[in-house]
């Protein structure tokens, strides 16, 4: 599918136009409406506004900001790329595995006292680059409260899973504080049936797949903040425990020929556990000149035991293969960060930050075919990561009346080395600049033009091979990956109006050098690698819209809509395609995975009244294609389909009952395996899976005291 084709943009215009004419016959204006203000880029919506959603945390209350969506940081490099979108009392969280929806979620909404959405510079606040952010202020006065929460899971196919949480915000001294954990004693599957064919397109074998897992997630998170002297000082730690059991029991039926069925038996053990300490100190150093001091340390250790045995139709063992690996990784970022405000109109802001990220994996794995275990060696399944990176930030930004003018330039120098399977070290420096053009043409109206250049952050796993036995394949590690940079254009142009209303459009092109895929190393394997230049364009539509002018009493439509199109030169067959996106199941139809369109539509009721609220939502993305050196895989998600109601009438309790998957919606990977090259040889066999996650009910309590 084209993205400028005109089945794609004439869907877009007709859902757009109506939106637009909506906005335009609300006048504009610089009133304030009830529990709404708008002021030098900053809409707020007090507490008693937010009311209407009947929140219980700062979590819900944010998530009920129109205009908005919540991001928990991404893949960018270092604290400042992906430090997220949410600021509490005007200051970002020294914390990147504890991430912004986790630290609202421990928050009472009794706590908060309004909520700003910005979206150009204000005061002494770093956008980090993000073209908004959502700031959450506290009360100052606010009684110690504990806030729990706990539901119940239903999955109909896959069994059942209790979850509780509980947090502590208080005040010790000059000391505010919240302190919390969570449990959660899972259960689920990826239960599918596999259809294998011969290249005529006759069926040859069926392959049940009876899929089960547990285990059980449990955490401790501190957050704590002071004044120590001149210094604001705060502390952010989290500590998390998820061990897990996955069984897997494919039955294989052989269809031609006809022979008795055959089994093999998938175990893995895996326990991951999570550790995070993040100091930050704040000073006023002069009448015009902040200074912070960020230090961010974190570990995440796996540790996964795999093992395949293969039966044949008696049920004797014919093989055994197992797979014991452990894997660290460690961070350290000290980052250094200067305000300075002394020209008119001028907020002058510096960065300095120094980060080294260490990743070390061992790997044995052994082969017996019945005369006892060989031990396999694995090329890149032993080995050490470590970069060593220094960048440097200096931006302004320039406020002219309605104009405001963000630019500046960062550099990055890195140091990679990786010894173990393979031993080598390389250099590389990166110019970022940067341009952020916002016009305010009224306080109900904004138009942003964005031009940057970023570097994507290395998953370090990617250095390391990883075997997937269900697949009977494997992903060679691959030492000379370097970061794609990207240079970006977006374009967009958002209308409030009314309490709530929203229409934002954006556009937006990138150009990517070095374009991250899977990389052929021969004619059957391929590692993730660097296989040149691309593209990637689209749009992206979002908008809240109130229903009461359709006599909907509390009700609004929350809708986005991207399409996209990405390009790149395939390194098999020389053609254009589109750039490969992460295979295997997914249980959620995720919106921000870069699939060539995704929508979701989200129907909210709030009857203040009767204090209930119910609601519905959909959501549908594209295919996820995989080119690999000899197949290609496609996995796709289709629809998803839930919907929810709450109530606060009882005993201050908010009492909910949700479900997820009620459609069942069914998932497919459509596998076509070559025999050799891909798109060069002929075809193998091709494999056809569907499978389902199951429909999920929730009952959830949650309150607090």
């Amino acid at each position: 599918m084209k993205l400028f084709s005109v089945r794609v943009l004439l869907p877009l215009l007709v859902f757009t136009l109506p939106l637009l004419s909506m906005a335009q016959s609300i006048t504009p204006t610089t009133e304030l409406p009830a529990g709404e203000s708008t002021e030098n880029g900053v809409v707020t919506y007090t507490a008693e506004f937010l009311q209407r959603y009947q929140p219980n945390t700062a979590l819900d209350m944010v998530n009920r900001i129109p205009g908005f969506t919540l991001n928990d940081g991404g893949d960018k490099r270092g604290f400042g790329g992906a430090a997220g979108n949410m600021l509490i009392n005007d200051r970002r969280p020294s914390a990147k595995q504890d991430q912004p929806s986790a630290i609202l979620g421990r928050i009472p909404a009794d706590q908060v006292e309004r909520i700003e959405l910005i979206r150009v510079k204000v005061r002494d606040i770093d956008l980090l680059g993000q073209t908004a952010v959502i700031n959450v202020i506290l009360k100052a006065d606010a009684p110690a409260t504990i806030r729990w929460e706990s539901y119940v899971r239903f999955n109909f196919d896959l069994g059942t899973t209790p979850y509780i949480a509980m947090s502590l915000a208080d005040r010790w001294r000059d000391i505010d504080f919240n302190v919390g954990f969570d449990y959660r004693n899972t259960t689920y599957g990826d239960p599918g049936v596999i259809r294998r064919f011969d290249p005529n397109g006759t069926l040859i074998e069926i392959r049940d797949d009876a899929h089960h897992a547990s285990g059980h997630d449990i955490g401790g998170y501190v957050n704590a903040s002071t004044w120590l002297g001149k210094n604001f000082v705060s502390l952010n730690a989290k500590a998390i425990d998820m061990p897990r059991l996955l069984i897997t029991t494919s039955t294989l039926f052989p269809q031609r020929p006809v022979t008795p069925s055959r089994q093999t038996l998938f175990n893995t053990k895996r326990d991951i556990r999570i550790m995070e300490l993040g100091l930050d100190s704040e000073r006023i150093l002069s009448s015009n000149l902040i200074g912070k001091a960020i230090l961010l340390l974190s570990r995440n250790e796996t540790d996964p035991s795999t093992s395949q045995q293969n039966f044949n139709t008696s049920s004797v063992q014919t093989r055994f293969q197992a797979e014991d690996e452990l894997t660290v990784q460690d961070e350290v970022i000290g980052r250094l960060e200067f305000d300075w405000a002394g020209f008119a109109d001028h907020a002058v802001q510096s960065d300095i930050e120094y980060a080294n990220n260490t990743l070390k994996n061992t790997l044995v794995f052994t082969d017996d075919t019945g005369a006892g275990p060989v031990l396999v060696d694995v090329p890149g399944g032993n080995t050490r990561v470590e970069e060593q990176r220094w960048n440097f930030l200096v931006q302004d930004t320039w406020s002219m009346a309605n104009l405001d003018v963000n630019y500046g330039v960062g550099f990055e120098k890195s140091t990679l080395s990786q010894t173990g399977d393979a031993d080598k070290e390389r250099s590389f420096n990166y110019i970022k600049p940067r341009t952020v053009l916002t016009y305010s043409h009224t306080p109900k109206q904004q138009t942003r033009l964005r031009i940057e250049r970023e570097v994507s952050q290395l998953d370090f796993i990617d250095f390391v091979t990883a075997t997937v036995f269900e697949d009977a394949d494997f992903t060679v590690g691959n030492p000379d990956l370097q970061p794609d940079r990207t240079w970006i254009v977006e374009l967009s142009h958002e209308r409030r109006f009314g309490d709530i209303g929203v229409v934002k459009v954006t556009a937006f092109y990138h150009k990517i050098t070095d374009v991250l895929d899977l990389l052929p190393l021969s004619a059957t394997f391929e590692t993730t690698g660097n296989i040149g230049d691309g593209t990637k364009k689209g749009i992206i539509l979002a908008t809240t819209l109130p229903l009461e002018p359709l006599g909907l009493t509390g009700a609004r439509l929350d809708f986005k809509v991207r399409f996209q199109d990405s390009n790149v030169t395939d390194p098999i067959t020389g053609e254009n395609r589109t750039v490969s996106i992460g295979g295997g199941f997914s249980g959620d139809v995720l919106f921000n995975v870069d699939t060539d369109y995704a929508y979701t539509i989200n129907y909210r009721q709030d009857l203040e009244a009767a204090k209930v609220s119910w609601g519905w939502g959909l959501a549908e993305r594209g295919k996820r294609v995989l080119f690999k050196a000899d197949e290609i895989d496609i996995n796709n998600e289709k629809f998803e389909g839930t919907a929810f109601i709450d109530t606060t009438r009882w005993f201050g309790l908010k009492i909910g009952l949700e479900g997820m998957n009620l459609l069942d919606n069914p998932q497919s990977r459509d596998r076509t395996i070559y025999t050799a090259a891909r798109g060069k040889s002929p075809v193998l066999l091709r494999e056809l899976r569907k499978g389902d996650n199951g429909r999920m009910v929730f009952i959830k309590v949650s309150g607090s005291f």
